[in-house]
């Protein structure tokens, strides 16, 4: 369970059916919303991952790394546990990866229905798109060392290497992707970024970019692709690629966009490294809840 979070798997039939018929979140406290605020949801999708594996560990351990944090929030004068988090635990990922996303879209097309906001732990990058589906955003904001905008990779529409040109061309809603932090592509990935319904501000930018008022009566998605941030700080991903973000960098993304954004993600974590890259996950989870309340 993710710590503050109420664990949804452990709430009896009868406790569910009073709940949901209620006013309050699943933690007791009182919600603006009818059941949870936010909803997480593991997605441990190691289908397509090119370099290192391992995103199949990347819920459980962003849910490991937050343990030490204390659950108040100086910034905000908030804490994690009153705001009506709930964990639902992992959807379990199989093979068929067209299969798994169709079951993982239902499963957060159900959050939002129920006026909550998910918020996925992947997993591979792949996993954004279920996300997407269930939103229904017009704006995709992503931070992401990678483009990743092949139409195929290796012979697969669904690779992750391909999340970012799957949701701007197959999912309807999507108007624009704002990709932040990238700086690295193929030839034929950096053509079709230059289209209009794509903008990409690299790390240097990303400090000084702002929304200027482009987010206003539009739905907006927010992913954070862990390797957006320079590996020396995140080095657990499976495709590191230098001169990235620093973690202030992305907190300050999440900070601006959080109060727009009706549904956040944070992917490609695996377990390479001391924990870093899912400590700086877990953080990034909470901030996205702390900011979104107070936007």
């Amino acid at each position: 369970m993710f710590p503050g979070a109420t664990d949804e798997r452990e709430v009896t039939d009868a406790t569910d059916d009073a709940i949901r018929g209620s006013h309050t979140d699943t933690g007791g406290q009182e919600s603006d919303r009818d059941g949870a605020n936010f909803v997480v949801v593991g997605a441990p999708l190691d289908a397509t991952t090119t370099f290192h594996p391992g995103t199949r560990f990347g819920p459980q351990r962003i849910r490991s790394f937050a343990a030490p944090f204390d659950d108040y929030d100086h910034r905000s004068d908030r804490h994690f546990s009153d705001l009506g988090v709930v964990d639902r635990g992992d959807v379990r990922a199989w093979d068929d990866v067209a299969e798994y996303l169709e079951y993982l879209t239902s499963t957060l097309r159900e959050v939002v229905w129920n006026d909550g906001i998910p918020l996925l732990l992947g997993g591979e990058h792949t996993v954004s798109l279920a996300g997407v589906r269930a939103v229904e955003p017009e704006v995709f904001v992503c931070l992401d060392a990678h483009l990743d905008c092949y139409d195929v990779y290796d012979g697969n529409p669904l690779s992750h290497a391909a999340v970012t040109r799957r949701i701007v061309e197959d999912v309807d809603s999507i108007e624009e992707a704002i990709l932040l932090g990238v700086r690295t592509g193929s030839e034929a990935e950096w053509e079709r970024a230059a289209a209009d319904d794509v903008t990409v501000v690299p790390p240097e930018d990303v400090a000084e970019w702002s929304h200027d008022g482009q987010f206003a009566d539009r739905d907006v998605y927010l992913s954070v692709d862990i390797d957006a941030v320079d590996p020396g700080y995140a080095p657990g991903t499976g495709t590191m690629e230098p001169f990235g973000l620093e973690p202030r960098d992305i907190r300050d993304v999440v900070h601006a966009v959080a109060p727009h954004a009706d549904g956040f993600d944070v992917v490609e974590v695996n377990d390479r490294d001391d924990g870093q890259a899912a400590a700086l996950a877990a953080k990034l989870v909470r901030e996205f809840v702390f900011s979104h309340v107070d936007g």
